[in-house]
């Protein structure tokens, strides 16, 4: 019987670890990587996550260990949440979150970029993202922007480098450029939350943040937050939010929809984030706690995947372990 030849035409540039360092289309780096911070009023002493392993919900003096902890680590880039320790249904305070950002900016300055969370879920009595009607049936739109922008102002009077509106209301972007732009915080960036579908996936982000809706009236976040079956809502918000001034665009969650990453980077010179989100990331863990995945290879693997898509940046629950572990990958 005549004996086959089957050419090697691929396998050669995967024979070991060097060449397949050296032909690698996607490379990772710890400089691409913010680490969420939650700091709660609440709190006397920090208190691990559940579902978050490695991240706990902090104190303002705790959290500027952690932060010292991470810059030793690799990681200068930041997200705040700030839990208030009061809920209410309007008239706002929001000096506990200015507090935060001054305390981290007087400590470290430059050294660092510290973006802050905007939003109303922490600090509502219901949940929601903004402020209900009196029956609850609808979320006001406009009044929502109108605190919204508030909020920006006082966070980028306080030191914040960037805001990070994450409630998905329309206009938002254009408020807040525009009242950042009057009060010459023109330096400060926007962040948007721009592609933010309804999803299972934050689970344990509003256990830590205290933040699901709980309300008689409307149950749930699909009237403000995108569908994950419209693709088009996702593009349109972007793009939208690009014109108003956004400087970042944000895809979250971001492990499943890599397709919106992709079709987005298509369509904008913006930069793009990829927020792992909480479910997604505890997720992994549990895996790795079952003995079915190993801990490091597995965040890499979703990492490379956020890259490949499109994206410039990702916001993981591991980024403080990011530079460690990039440095031993195993290709």
């Amino acid at each position: 019987m005549e004996k086959i030849n089957y050419p090697l035409t691929q396998r050669r540039l995967r024979t070991d670890t060097h060449i397949r360092e050296l032909t690698a289309s996607v490379h990772l780096s710890h400089k691409s990587f913010i680490q969420p911070l939650f700091v709660n009023e609440s709190l006397n002493q920090p208190v691990a996550l559940n579902g978050l392993n490695g991240v706990q919900s902090e104190t303002i003096s705790s959290v500027l260990q952690t932060i010292e902890n991470d810059i030793q680590h690799g990681i200068h880039k930041f997200l705040l949440f700030p839990v208030p320790a009061n809920k209410v249904a309007n008239n706002f305070d929001f000096s506990f979150a200015t507090n935060v950002v001054k305390a981290i900016k007087e400590n470290f300055g430059n050294d660092i970029w510290l973006a802050t969370d905007v939003c109303l879920c922490s600090y509502t009595t219901h949940g929601h993202c903004g402020i209900l009607n009196e029956d609850h049936s609808k979320l006001l739109n406009n009044k929502t922007v109108d605190v919204l922008s508030k909020y920006a102002a006082e966070l980028a009077a306080a030191g914040a480098d960037c805001i990070a509106p994450s409630d998905m209301m329309d206009g938002r972007i254009a408020a807040i450029r525009n009242i950042l732009n009057a009060l010459s915080f023109d330096g400060v960036s926007i962040m948007s939350y721009s592609a933010k579908f309804s999803s299972q996936l934050y689970g344990p982000f509003r256990d830590a943040c205290n933040s699901a809706p709980n309300t008689h009236g409307i149950q749930n976040r699909k009237s403000y937050q995108i569908s994950p079956f419209n693709i088009n809502d996702a593009i349109a918000s972007s793009l939208r939010d690009e014109e108003q001034g956004a400087d970042i665009l944000m895809i979250k969650p971001a492990g499943l929809y890599t397709d919106i990453i992709a079709a987005l980077k298509q369509q904008t010179l913006k930069p793009l984030a990829a927020y792992h989100v909480s479910g997604e990331y505890a997720a992994i863990e549990a895996m790795v706690q079952q003995g079915f995945m190993q801990r490091e290879a597995a965040h890499a693997e979703v990492w490379t995947a956020l890259l490949r898509s499109g994206a410039n940046m990702i916001i993981s629950y591991a980024s403080r372990n990011a530079k460690d572990w990039i440095e031993r990958i195993v290709y």
